[in-house]
C-alpha cells in the first residue's frame, strides 16, 4: 500500500501547488497557502520553526518521504520518469516492468560541491545562481511562465462568452509580466529536467538538489527504511532495475544494499518484487548490508562514511548559520522597460513591496519562486533582471499601482521576504516617496491644466500650487491675489497650477506614476527606500 498511498498524497500536493500560482483572484490561498509554506528552503529562509519540524520529523521517520510527496519539482521529475517508461519508448516493447535503470555509484563530491557552493552564494547575496538551484522556486517559475499565461487566456475566453451571456462568472485578466527571460530560463530547466528524469529518473534530485542533498543525509538515520529479507529474496535485479534513485545494488551473492541518502521512499521497489522481499521496516540488517558507499570492501567503506557524516555536520551546521545572516545591501537600476507607449523610469534604489522590509531583507529571504508576482492583482511585480535581485520581485508602475487595501503578496509569501501585514499597517508603511520631474509636467513645460497626481492620491501628499508665486493662502486656505483678495472658483480655474510633495506623508503607492498623463516618461515617479519607513 506505501506506492498507492504515496502517489495519491504526491498528486494533491503537486495539483494543490500548481493551483497556488495559476490562481489569480486569491480564493485558494487561505485553503492550500500551507503547502507553500511547508516547502524546505523557504521554511528555512523564513525561520518557520513549525514547518521545519514537520519536514524533519517525516525524513527522521520515513527517510526522504519529502522529496516524494511535497516537493513539487520532484513529483514533476517522477512524471517524466513515468512518461519514460510508456511502451512507444521501450526498446522491449512487451516487457512487464521498465527494466530501464541500473545502480550508480552516489557522486557525493558533486552533492557536497553544489551544496556548499549554494550556502556560499545564499551568504554572500549572490541569489542569481542561488534561485536557478532551489527546486520550488524553480517549479514556480515554471508554472508561473509557462502555465498562467494559457490558464489566463482560457480563463478571458470564457469571459467573453460569459459577458455575451449576460453572465459575469468570469472577468477579463491582463497577463501578468513575464519577461523572455524568466521563460527561457524556465524552459531551459524544465528541458533538463525532461531529459534527465526520461533517462536516468531522480538524477537532479539525488545529485544536483541541495534540498535533496540535506534531507538525503539526514535519512540515514530514519527509524523506517526499505528492507530486504534475505530469506525471500532470490536476486532477480527487479528492484534495481525500477528504482529511479539508482540507489539499489544487487550483487549474486551478495546481500542487497540500499544507499539511503538517495532512497526517497517511493516504493516502486516493493510493488515490483515479486516474492515480498521487500518492506518499509525498522533497521534490523547489519551496517555492511545497508551501506551507501559504491566500494565492495567492508574496510575501504568505513572512513568514506564518516566522512560523509562529518561532511554532513559541517555543512548543516553552515547552513543553519547562514539562514541567519543578513546579506549585503546594495542599490540596483531598475532599468528601462518600454511597454506600450509609455516608459519606467530609471530608480536609484528599487521598490520592494510593503512588508519586505528592505531590499537587503527581500535578497536575503526570497528564493524568486514568482508566487507574490503571479498573485499580484495589480500587475505592479514583476522579475528583476539585475544579478544582485536576480528574479525576485521588484516593483514597477507602468501596468498599475500598489492598492493600499492589497495584502495578497504578504499573505502569499512562504520564505518570509514579504512579512504578512494588515491592511491598517500598510498604509502606514512607506516604501518610497514621490519625485517630481519639471520638464515633464503639463503644467510646467506645456501650460497645460492637469492636476491628475493631486486628485487621486490615496495619502493626500500631493497638493496642487500656482505657478505665479504671487498667489498666496490666507489663514482659512483660500487662494488670494497678489492684492490679498481671496479668489472665486472662476478664476481658481484660470490658474496654472503645479503640484508640491510633502514627503513625510507619501507612501509610494505609484497611483500618481500610473494615473500621470504624460509621455513618454511620467511627471511624477518613485524614487523607493532601502529600508521601509513607517508613517
Amino acid at each position: 500500500m506505501l506506492k498507492p498511498i504515496r502517489r495519491i498524497l504526491a498528486i494533491i500536493f503537486w495539483v494543490g501547488i500548481t493551483i497556488l500560482f495559476l490562481d489569480f483572484t486569491g480564493t485558494m490561498q487561505p485553503i492550500l497557502g500551507w503547502m507553500a509554506k511547508l516547502q524546505f528552503l523557504p521554511s528555512v529562509l523564513a525561520l518557520n520553526g513549525i514547518s521545519i519540524a514537520i519536514v524533519l520529523v517525516m525524513t527522521f521517520v520515513l527517510g526522504r518521504i519529502y522529496c516524494s510527496i511535497v516537493c513539487p519539482l520532484g513529483v514533476l521529475q517522477d512524471f517524466f520518469a513515468w512518461i519514460g517508461k510508456w511502451k512507444i519508448f521501450r526498446k522491449n516493447k512487451k516487457a512487464k516492468f521498465a527494466n530501464k535503470y541500473s545502480y550508480s555509484k552516489p557522486k557525493t563530491w558533486l552533492r557536497i560541491a553544489v551544496l556548499v557552493i549554494f550556502i556560499v552564494m545564499l551568504v554572500a547575496g549572490f541569489n542569481a545562481g542561488a534561485v536557478l538551484l532551489a527546486p520550488y522556486s524553480a517549479y514556480g517559475r515554471m508554472v508561473a511562465s509557462m502555465l498562467q499565461p494559457f490558464y489566463i487566456s482560457i480563463n478571458n475566453l470564457l469571459a467573453d462568452w460569459s459577458e455575451a451571456q449576460d453572465n459575469y462568472l468570469f472577468y477579463q485578466v491582463e497577463p501578468h509580466n513575464n519577461p523572455t527571460l524568466l521563460l527561457i530560463i524556465s524552459a531551459v530547466m524544465m528541458l533538463i529536467l525532461f531529459v534527465l528524469a526520461f533517462l536516468h529518473g531522480r538524477t537532479y534530485c539525488n545529485t544536483i538538489c541541495p534540498v535533496g542533498t540535506v534531507l538525503g543525509y539526514l535519512a540515514q538515520y530514519s527509524r523506517l527504511k526499505m528492507q530486504v529479507d534475505e530469506d525471500k529474496c532470490i536476486q532477480c535485479g527487479l528492484c534495481e532495475k525500477n528504482c529511479k534513485a539508482a540507489c539499489i545494488k544487487v550483487e549474486k551473492g551478495q546481500p542487497v544494499k540500499f544507499d539511503y541518502t538517495r532512497c526517497i521512499t517511493c516504493g516502486d521497489c516493493q510493488q515490483v518484487c515479486a516474492k515480498g522481499a521487500i518492506k518499509l521496516s525498522t533497521q534490523t540488517s547489519k551496517p555492511s548490508q545497508t551501506s551507501s558507499t559504491s566500494t565492495s570492501s567492508p574496510t575501504s567503506q568505513a572512513p568514506s562514511s564518516d566522512l560523509s557524516r562529518r561532511s554532513f555536520i559541517a555543512i548543516t551546521g553552515t547552513a543553519a548559520v547562514a539562514a541567519t545572516l543578513k546579506a549585503q545591501e546594495k542599490t540596483t537600476d531598475g532599468g528601462i522597460a518600454v511597454i506600450e507607449d509609455k516608459q519606467t523610469p530609471t530608480r536609484k534604489t528599487p521598490l520592494t513591496p510593503p512588508g519586505s522590509l528592505s531590499a537587503a531583507n527581500l535578497q536575503q529571504h526570497c528564493t524568486a519562486c514568482q508566487l507574490c508576482i503571479a498573485n499580484c492583482p495589480n500587475g505592479v511585480l514583476r522579475p528583476s533582471t539585475d544579478l544582485a535581485h536576480f528574479l525576485q520581485p521588484e516593483m514597477q508602475y507602468d501596468n498599475g499601482y500598489c492598492r493600499p487595501e492589497c495584502t495578497r503578496c504578504a499573505d502569499v509569501c512562504p520564505a518570509g521576504a514579504i512579512k504578512p501585514i494588515t491592511k491598517e499597517e500598510k498604509t502606514a508603511i512607506q516604501i518610497g516617496h514621490a519625485v517630481w520631474v519639471k520638464e515633464n509636467c503639463l503644467p510646467a513645460s506645456q501650460e497645460q491644466r492637469c492636476g491628475s497626481c493631486a486628485a487621486h492620491c490615496p495619502a493626500e501628499a500631493i497638493q496642487m500650487v500656482p505657478v505665479d508665486k504671487s498667489i498666496t493662502q490666507n489663514a482659512d486656505g483660500q487662494w488670494c491675489d497678489a492684492d490679498g483678495n481671496p479668489m472665486d472658483w472662476r478664476a481658481m480655474n484660470n490658474l496654472l497650477m503645479i503640484p508640491v510633495i510633502n514627503d513625510e506623508k507619501c507612501i509610494g503607492c505609484g497611483k500618481c506614476e500610473y494615473l500621470c498623463p504624460a509621455r513618454p516618461f511620467s511627471a511624477i515617479y518613485v524614487e523607493g527606500h532601502e529600508t521601509h519607513r513607517e508613517i
